[in-house]
């Protein structure tokens, strides 16, 4: 496959693994890399000298293009940005702030950067800012997300309508075929978060890997909208999370609430009671741990053939 995406990242497929913090080390970038998509470092759960040490192993484990995702909002970015550079990675993923303000900073240093978004304005500011590509997540995604709640399928028509520069769908895409379908509807590319929590290298607590695996339909929600949003899988914080709402709380109690390091507890230390769970609506649709490279055989091999079937409707 040769198109916008494969051809801007240098890569064998128009795949981008997500860069989700306490997901996203060194083993699962370079796994996904090797395998001929584009691997993302996850920085949002790293302390600048933890993510050097990423990037360092990540280059030791992989001869292909990988990069790292940055959201804009945690500390420590200054330093952040300084190590990415110093150590040579040629693609950042921002997120979660202004584009304008790394966008051509890092462009100057010979680094392509994309920014991740939810909505049509925030796509338009993007490529206002310069940036080489856009993502647009879907309100299926996991994690942090998008507070107007507009699906994938809605999305990815109404961003491709008005933009120019390079366009990956991500939401609620963990098969070959969803894969074709947001080609279809416009998109260049795609990127893949919750399928790849659940492989062999993804960094997730073996149990927050089951979880996934386990989950049904209907199993996740979208909440703390006043904080952050983020779709959650429904544990026993979740609940606590919805009692607290039905007092009418403040920003201040519900950050009390969630305190600190909550999603390290859940993803990363695999605490399934009162860590913060946090994973797309796919979930449901996904049922084993699987090796990245199996992952992506299986996703090519799937979107090659639903190409071949949309010829009999």
């Amino acid at each position: 496959m040769i198109n916008r995406i494969t051809s801007l990242f240098n890569i064998k497929y128009p795949i981008v693994q997500a860069g989700m913090i306490w997901n996203s080390g060194w083993r699962l970038a370079s796994a996904a890399s090797n395998s001929g998509i584009l691997g993302l470092i996850g920085a949002g759960s790293m302390y600048p000298e933890v993510l050097r040490e990423h990037i360092q192993k990540c280059t030791a484990a992989t001869d292909k293009p990988f990069g790292v995702n940055v959201p804009m909002l945690y500390p420590n970015i200054e330093e952040i940005m300084d190590i990415i550079v110093a150590e040579g990675v040629k693609i950042v993923f921002t997120s979660a702030g202004n584009p304008k303000t790394w966008t051509s900073w890092l462009q100057d240093k010979g680094i392509t950067v994309v920014h991740v978004v939810s909505s049509v304005k925030f796509a338009l500011k993007a490529q206002a800012a310069g940036v080489d590509a856009v993502v647009a997540e879907g309100f299926e995604a996991g994690g942090h997300n998008g507070r107007d709640e507009t699906t994938t399928l809605t999305l990815i028509p109404m961003v491709k309508e008005q933009l120019e520069i390079p366009l990956i769908a991500a939401g609620g895409i963990a098969t070959g075929r969803a894969m074709l379908a947001c080609m279809i509807l416009g998109a260049d590319g795609v990127q893949v978060g919750s399928r790849f929590v659940a492989s062999e290298e993804s960094s997730a607590h073996q149990d927050f890997k089951q979880v996934v695996v386990d989950a049904k339909e209907g199993d996740t929600q979208l909440t703390l909208k006043e904080l952050a949003p983020v779709r959650l899988i429904k544990n026993k914080f979740y609940s606590e999370v919805q009692e607290l709402y039905k007092t009418g709380p403040s920003v201040e109690e519900l950050k009390t609430l969630l305190g600190r390091a909550r999603a390290k507890r859940g993803m990363f230390e695999g605490d399934l009671e009162d860590g913060e769970l946090e994973i797309g609506q796919i979930s449901g649709l996904i049922h084993d741990i699987k090796p990245v490279a199996e992952i992506v055989q299986d996703m090519v091999a799937e979107f090659e053939e639903a190409k071949k079937s949309i010829t009999s409707l």
